[in-house]
């Protein structure tokens, strides 16, 4: 992909938004610009949406980063600013950030949480991940390496590579996000932290649907706690292209998975 065709791809992104909505959207706090780390970038930069009127220290969800973005320019999209007001009024305090280098930023991002729950007015101990797309491989590899994470939902997401493909190691020199489970094993995935993972019928990238098959008949073997839809007739990014009962549907099952489970 040329760099013209990449740019106007990444700005058809940034104008989407999620096609569910619940009444108290607009109600939801945003504190921009919090600086989490200084890198050789500069500044890194967070927002916490805040549910309205929470009145005690709220869960939170990380939207996890999968690109680098050391401008970060991507937390204000379209599809993450959708989702993270949806989670925020759902009764959870959602956080976007930029990352310099993603796999290790989130940890950062985990790490300026905990350290700063009290002014933030979050609950550290009642952490969950989201991620959708190229975003999911960071996700999982912070899974890996943090498990007193409290779940973890991913929508339409490159996971591990099916042996012998190529697929994801393909598609992260092409699109430019970091394939952070490159040589990885959903063995290391913790045993007891709830998963929900979304896979889209339709879905249009190369080896996302082979390995999420793979992905969940090796967590049924390993008895991981995975909860597994398959939207038959969807296509990848489905959340904020088809404005569907079936859409809307698993966009609410994954808020309240999310809100069940952090507040577990």
């Amino acid at each position: 992909m040329d760099e013209k065709t990449r740019r106007a791809k990444l700005a058809e992104i940034a104008r989407k938004k999620v096609v569910f909505r619940l009444p108290d959207v607009d109600a939801v706090a945003v504190r921009r610009d919090i600086a989490y780390r200084t890198s050789t970038d500069g500044s890194l930069l967070m927002d916490i949406y805040s549910p309205p009127d929470a009145g005690t220290r709220a869960p939170v969800v990380v939207i996890v980063l999968g690109y680098p973005d050391p401008q970060s320019g991507i937390r204000m999209y379209g599809p993450i600013t959708s989702w993270a007001r949806l989670i925020a009024a759902s009764g959870m305090t959602a956080v976007v950030y930029g990352a310099s280098a993603p796999a290790e930023d989130i940890h950062a991002v985990l790490s300026y949480l905990r350290e700063n729950a009290g002014s933030l007015d979050i609950d550290e101990r009642r952490i969950g991940l989201f991620a959708m797309s190229a975003n999911v491989a960071v996700a999982l590899a912070a899974l890996m390496r943090d498990d007193t994470l409290k779940c973890g939902a991913f929508l339409c997401g490159y996971t591990f590579d099916v042996e012998g493909s190529t697929a994801f190691a393909d598609a992260s020199r092409e699109y430019g996000y970091v394939n952070a489970t490159a040589g990885r094993s959903i063995k290391e995935l913790p045993a007891r932290v709830p998963l929900f993972v979304v896979r889209a019928g339709l879905e249009q990238f190369p080896g996302i649907n082979a390995a999420l098959d793979q992905f969940a008949a090796s967590a049924l073997a390993l008895n991981l706690p995975l909860t597994f839809v398959n939207h038959a007739t969807g296509l990848h990014g489905f959340d904020c292209d088809e404005d569907s009962v079936v859409s809307r549907g698993i966009i609410q099952q994954v808020l309240a998975f999310l809100r069940l489970h952090v507040e577990a």
